[in-house]
């Protein structure tokens, strides 16, 4: 384990920030870019590199994922998002003309219509599409078909995402279970199960793409942590995908904070202890939650909430995340915990120490 402490300073030449944007810009090298899990690296799944930042401080730890108890101390509560991963990436073809596409389904809806994307072969992978039409009918496997209803976001004036009505002839889970396989991008150079996108305390799935922070978490380490005092409480954020163009925001996406999570968050801030989220997405949940007092409620539904240095946040004082695309609304979260100057340091730091990027990639702690 290595401290290094070094002032607020620019980038490395390949990671250039560009000023006047409202999220961190910096040029990502592709073979920082984690193409596989890292027990196909040779690593346990507690054992990928974590980064350990302080906000108060230009202090910053480089160590491994079986550290963090040494940086969390008994008192803390540490909450998780359990969702599970879908195989949310089906193969289909256009009803018209038999035209292969892929499609990933993004976010079930309160009137149980979906967020999707559809996106082109190219190679092993796939890449954007964005000529699909409205009223369009794909073909699913197993008899199933969807229907492009109406965009939900644009690029360039075309449409990204669609809403769709699926026809499916079992429920979504199972269904797609059966027929559907993990969304990957370009990056990921192969094919990998479904249990390879699966945290180890998943409980329901729901999510499009991996609530990745939590992916390195072994049961052997949950144990140490509870066993040293750290409270460990669970909530739901079902992701959608991740393919989301530079500075898009997220679509709405179900969570469900019970009441247990709403009281030990509530306990731990009234005694001074810290809260440390386990991903964007718990901050996301429990942004939601809370109230003009201050205290958080339970609850359960359809967020619609971005958070962003504007919005602040009210609810954590610690996150464990994975390290963000440019440009992306994760990095905006960070922002609203996180002075600009000591992220600049720490994704500097980051991209010269060779960190891996992206869902099987290395982790960032960031404390007060």
């Amino acid at each position: 384990m290595t401290t290094r402490g070094k002032p607020a300073a620019v980038l490395p030449r390949d990671a250039r920030l560009k000023s006047g944007l409202e999220s961190l810009d910096f040029d990502l090298p592709p073979e920082l870019e984690a193409s596989e899990p890292p027990e196909a690296r040779g690593l346990a799944r507690d054992g990928v590199r974590l980064m350990v930042s302080h906000r108060a401080s230009d202090q910053i730890i480089h160590a491994r994922f079986t550290d963090l108890p040494e940086f969390l101390k008994a008192g803390d509560a540490l909450v998780v998002n359990t969702s599970g991963t879908l195989n949310a990436a089906l193969v289909v073809t256009l009803a018209s003309d038999g035209t292969p596409y892929e499609l990933h389904l993004s976010t079930r809806l309160p009137n149980d219509q979906w967020i999707v994307e559809v996106r082109l072969p190219n190679g092993d992978t796939t890449k954007p599409f964005y000529d699909a039409q409205m009223g369009w009918e794909l073909r699913l496997p197993g008899g199933a078909s969807a229907s492009l209803i109406a965009p939900a976001s644009l690029h360039d004036g075309l449409p990204h995402l669609w809403t769709a009505d699926l026809n499916l002839p079992a429920p979504h889970v199972a269904y797609l279970a059966a027929h559907g396989f993990p969304i990957r991008y370009s990056y990921i150079k192969q094919s990998w199960p479904g249990s390879a996108y699966q945290t180890v305390y998943a409980t329901e799935m729901g999510s499009a793409e991996m609530p990745s922070a939590g992916r390195a978490f072994s049961d052997t380490l949950l144990a140490k942590l509870a066993g040293m005092g750290v409270q460990i409480a669970p909530l739901i954020l079902h992701t959608g995908v991740a393919s989301l163009d530079e500075d898009e925001l997220p679509h709405e996406e179900f969570f469900r904070v019970p009441a247990a999570t709403a009281e030990i968050v509530n306990a731990a801030r009234a005694e001074g202890r810290r809260v440390i989220a386990v991903g964007t997405t718990v901050v996301r949940a429990l942004e939601t939650v809370i109230g003009p007092d201050g205290v958080a409620q339970p609850g359960e539904g359809w967020t619609r909430l971005v958070v962003t240095p504007q919005t602040g946040i009210h609810t954590v004082d610690g996150l464990l995340t994975g390290l963000h695309e440019p440009k992306s609304t994760h990095v905006a979260i960070l922002e609203a915990l996180v002075p600009r100057e000591r992220l600049i340091a720490a994704y500097g730091e980051a991209l010269e120490q060779r960190y891996l990027w992206h869902e099987f990639g290395d982790l960032h702690l960031l404390l007060p």
